[in-house]
C-alpha cells in the first residue's frame, strides 16, 4: 500500500501532524468532509479574470465541503463553496507537491510546524506551460491546523500592484457514512 500523498512530500514531517490534519491526509479511496467557510475576493479589476483562470469562489460566508477522491496518480479535491466549485488535482514529485487548479499549476513546498502544515508557493505556470514570475506568489500564505477538534485552513492570497486576491478559510469534519 502506497503512502498517503501528504505523508510522501512531508517524510517525517507528516507523524507530528495534528490527528484531524493527518486523517484528513490520510483517505484511502474516497471521503467526504463538510463544515462552514469564509471567502473574500479583491476588489481591484484584475481580481475577477484571475480568479476566473484559476477558477476560485466568489465572495460568501457559507457551507464548504470537500470530496477527496486517491487514486494512482494523486487526488482529486473536489471543493465546494456554497454553489461554487472549486476542483484541483495534486501530485508529488521530487519531495514537492504540484496542484492543477483551473488553468494554473502549482509547485509547494510543504512543512510541518507545531502539527500545522505550511505551505509556501514555490513555482506556478499559466496553462501548465507558461511560466509566470515567481515574485506574484511570494504573498501566498496557506495554513492547515486543528483547533477545537476540527481541521481548519486558511488560503490568502496577494499578488503585486492587485493586492487581495482571496482568502478562505473554515473548518471541516470528516462525515460518517450512515447507510
Amino acid at each position: 500500500m502506497t503512502a498517503p500523498l501528504f505523508a510522501q512530500v512531508l517524510g517525517a514531517g507528516f507523524g507530528p501532524l495534528a490527528p484531524q490534519v493527518k486523517a484528513l491526509h490520510s483517505v484511502r479511496g474516497r471521503q467526504r468532509w463538510s463544515g462552514q467557510g469564509q471567502v473574500l475576493r479583491g476588489t481591484h479589476w484584475l481580481v475577477a479574470p484571475c480568479a476566473w483562470l484559476a477558477r476560485l469562489p466568489p465572495t460568501s460566508d457559507v457551507p464548504v465541503s470537500v470530496v477527496f477522491v486517491v487514486d494512482a496518480d494523486g487526488e482529486q479535491w473536489q471543493r465546494q463553496f456554497g454553489t461554487a466549485r472549486m476542483h484541483s488535482r495534486l501530485w508529488q514529485r521530487d519531495g514537492r507537491l504540484f496542484e492543477q487548479l483551473g488553468a494554473v499549476r502549482f509547485r509547494f513546498g510543504l512543512r510541518e510546524a507545531a502539527g500545522q502544515i505550511l505551505w509556501r508557493a514555490e513555482r506556478a505556470w499559466a496553462f501548465g506551460l507558461l511560466p509566470l514570475p515567481t515574485r506574484w506568489f511570494a504573498q501566498v500564505h496557506c495554513r492547515e491546523r486543528e483547533h477545537a477538534g476540527r481541521y481548519e485552513f486558511l488560503v490568502d492570497v496577494s499578488m503585486p500592484l492587485i493586492g487581495r486576491l482571496i482568502r478562505y478559510e473554515g473548518w471541516l469534519l470528516p462525515e460518517t457514512d450512515e447507510r
